[in-house]
Order: C-alpha cells, then structure tokens, then sequence
C-alpha cells in the first residue's frame, strides 16, 4: 500500500524566506491549491444561480447531507495515517444504523443504551480489524473487505431484506435535527471531531508515531514505536467513529434499510486521497479531508443544479478518486531526491518526524 505512506511537502518557512514573492506564490498554491478551489467553486455557482445557491437553505442542506461522509473520511484517516486501509467503514454503517433503529423498536431498548451499544460493538469490530491485520498479518485492504462484506451479510439477515420501521424518540432524533441557528448540530460533529483528531496526529507523540509507521514501520519500530499496538489502536478508533456516524444516520434517516451505506465508502475514501493533495501535500491530513468534502459536496450541488442526471454523482466521485490517487502519488514521489537506503538512514527520518517542532 505505498500510495497510503505519508510524508508532507509542505514548505518550511525557512524555505519560503529566500524566495521571491512569485515564487512564494507558485511554492504555497499546490498547499492551499484545494481551499482556493473551493472558494472558486462556491463563487461560480453562487454568479450562475444566485436564487437557489448561496442560500442559507442550500448550505445547511449541504452540510446536514454530506457530514456522514466527512466523519466516515475522518473515520478512515485513522487507520490511514499509519498505511493501512479501513474498507469496514461503508459496510458497518449499513449494520450501525440498522442496530441503532432496531434495538429500540424490535427490543424495545432505551434511544442511550441502543446508541450505546452500537458504539461498543463498533469498537470491538476495530479491535478485530487490528488484529487480523496486525497479528493475523492479512493486507488491511483484504482484511477490512472480507469482514465488511460479512457485516453487509449480517444485515441483510437481520432485516431480511426489509426496512426496519417504527416510532423513534424525539431525543433520538434530534441527534440530527438540532441546528443551531441556520447551522445543523452535524456541522459541528464533524468540527469537534476534526479538531480532536488535529490536536492528536500533529501535537502529540502518539499522532507523530502514527505518521511515523506510515512512513517506514520498520523505521518506526527501531525508533522503539510500539507498531503493532498503535496501527490496532487507529482501528479501534476507526470502528468507534464509523458506529457513532451509523448512530447520527439511524436518527437522520430513522428507517434502516441495508441498500444504503455503500454509497458512503467511495466518497469517504475520495475525501482522505483528495485532501492528501492539500494542506499537506503527500500526506493524509485532517483539514485537507474535510476541505476536499466541501470540494466534493459544492462541486457536486452545482452540477446538479446545471441539470446533471442521477448518475453524476458517482460518476464525479469515481473520476476524483482517481485523479486524486494518482496527484497524492505524484507528490509521494517527490518526497525524497534520493531514498534512504537502509534501515539507519530511515531510523533517522523517522526520528525526525516524531520529534515535536
């Protein structure tokens, strides 16, 4: 999984300050290339449809719809960030959301316990997907699609092929529906979470470990990284996030139905290797994934309200994804005028990524 190693290439101010003001410029825009874009996209579309675009109504429409996908790319960075994939994220949130809506109309379980359970087993499903990969050492992207696709097998036997109905709590689903102002409450999960995650990967030793296996493990594990123990951790937190985004779902949609889900996995892993490309080129980062989010989600309401057909959004998704893997490895190329050699020589770039600033 090569195109997963992370390594920025971002320039340092010590680069930028013996350049020229043309050359600053031409440095920072393949950094901030992407949020540029954005702007760029909302001002577009908001001169060609100034009656349906940039209104409060679209935006929180935008938001409320496309924060699953962002906390499921937020979801998949964790196990990312270390070079291994988490391909369980599309497959469980179709169980997740389903469990959350039947244990509470089947069981007849509390809206709390039923959420609460959801989470748990989502942490455990993490906590196997570490294993298999870490200690039964089967490829990530193996592992994950094999025991996602058992998840989907679960629930289609669970509901049978039929959508699960019933009277939910309305403080179940104000989960979802809250707002805050014009803003729905889903705009500041996605903040809360990526904030959380920014502090942990770039300001703590545990998220510079995580970069750092991603990097070179072997390295990492003679700069005494527990590897192991770190990569099962990331899918821990990968299977908990996915299951509480399963549980806002179950409360956005409040009917579950297996034939949704899988449409959450492509754009979830177009946002990660999309904002590879940004922020911090070569390397899957926080912001980056939730500006390429807005980039996805702008990009496809605009064309939409061009008159696109029902098939542009995936067609979109599929077209980014690809251009987007092959940007990330084209700025993974670049990281290093020559490679290291052997392993001291990787031992000490290592080092130096996990090192604070």
């Amino acid at each position: 999984m090569q195109s997963l190693k992370s390594d920025a290439l971002e320039p340092t101010r010590a680069d930028l300050a013996a350049l020229s003001t043309g050359q600053r410029i031409s440095k920072l825009l393949p950094v901030y290339g992407l949020p540029i874009l954005a702007v760029a996209l909302i001002a577009l579309f908001s001169a060609l449809f100034p009656d349906s675009f940039p209104t409060l109504m679209n935006f929180s429409v935008l938001i409320d719809n496309k924060a699953v996908i962002a906390l499921l790319a937020l979801a998949v960075l964790c196990p990312m960030i270390t070079g291994k994939i988490d391909l369980t994220i599309g497959y469980a949130i179709v169980l997740w959301h389903i469990l959350a809506i039947s244990l509470q109309v089947r069981f007849g379980l509390p809206w709390y316990l039923s959420a609460m359970i959801v989470v748990l087993l989502g942490t455990a499903l993490g906590l196997v997907n570490g294993l298999l990969v870490e200690i039964a050492m089967i490829d990530s992207f193996i592992a994950t699609l094999g025991m996602g696709t058992v998840l989907y097998a679960l629930a289609l036997w669970h509901t049978g092929g039929r959508q699960v109905v019933g009277e939910l709590p309305d403080a179940f689903t104000a989960i979802d529906t809250l707002s805050v102002g014009p803003i729905p409450i889903t705009a500041f999960y996605v903040l809360g979470v990526g904030i959380l995650q920014w502090l942990v990967f770039e300001h703590t030793p545990a998220g510079r470990a995580m970069y750092a296996i991603g990097a070179s493990p072997r390295a990492a594990l003679l700069n005494g990284i527990p590897v192991r123990r770190t990569v099962i951790l990331a899918f821990v937190a990968s299977g908990t996030l996915t299951a509480i985004t399963g549980v806002i779902l179950a409360a956005k949609l409040q009917i579950g139905q297996a034939s949704v889900g899988l449409d959450y996995l492509l754009p979830a892993l177009v946002g990660v290797f999309l904002g590879s490309t940004t922020i911090k080129p070569g390397r899957v980062n926080v912001w980056g994934t939730i500006v390429a989010v807005i980039v996805l989600a702008v990009g496809i309401s605009g064309i939409q309200q061009f008159g696109g057909d029902f098939y542009i959004e995936p067609l979109f998704n599929g077209a980014t994804l690809l251009v987007s893997i092959a940007i990330a490895g084209y700025s993974q190329r670049r990281r290093r005028v020559v490679r290291p050699k052997t392993a001291s020589v990787e031992a000490s770039t290592v080092n130096a990524v996990i090192q604070p600033n």
